[in-house]
């Protein structure tokens, strides 16, 4: 017990890692944090990360101009609606243009969005929707622009298999790669 009536405060772990035993008195291990419930994995926020069907991944949402070169990106979690990337996306449209988008971006919200800035939203109507808005499917097929600058992005191997797990290290090779693409 020693002078003090208690144990020797260097008192080391059996494992030998050279580290004081019971440094952090409420917990076993030091350098672990409290659990973050909600069933979602350590550091999935920050790396963008959802999971959707079963798999973990992250969708990449682009807003192109007409020409097909990216202007901005948004990556979210695979488990995270289209629309709420879309209100992001679209907060400063240049008027009179006109919108193109897939049906999961068919909501009541944006289509305000989008015309309360000036703009034009030509976007297929969901088959779940009771009122069906205008569509032109000749202005439509424009949308394919928006497909092939997704496969000149992934024409680059670190895009295509999302080597960077951090969403910040994984969007700045995106940026990287939209401007080598530009």
């Amino acid at each position: 017990m020693g002078g003090q009536r208690r144990l020797a405060g260097d008192v080391r772990h059996t494992g030998g890692s050279g580290r004081a035993a019971c440094r952090s008195l409420d917990r076993q291990h030091p350098y672990e944090g409290a659990p973050i419930g909600r069933r979602r994995k350590r550091g999935a926020l920050v790396q963008a990360i959802g999971i959707s069907r079963g798999v973990r991944n992250s969708k990449l949402h682009a807003l192109i101009d007409g020409e097909g070169r990216p202007l901005r990106f948004l990556l979210t979690g695979g488990n995270v609606a289209d629309c709420q990337a879309a209100e992001t996306l679209l907060d400063d449209l240049a008027p009179r243009t006109v919108v193109l988008a897939d049906k999961p971006y068919d909501t009541n919200a944006i289509r305000d969005l989008i015309e309360r800035q000036g703009a034009v939203p030509n976007i297929p109507s969901k088959a779940n929707r009771s009122w069906k808005s205008c569509f032109s499917r000749s202005l439509y097929k424009g949308r394919n622009a928006v497909e092939r600058m997704f496969c000149r992005l992934k024409d680059y191997r670190r895009i295509a298999t999302r080597y960077d797990k951090p969403a910040t290290n994984f969007l700045s090779a995106i940026y990287l790669v939209a401007a080598i693409t530009w």
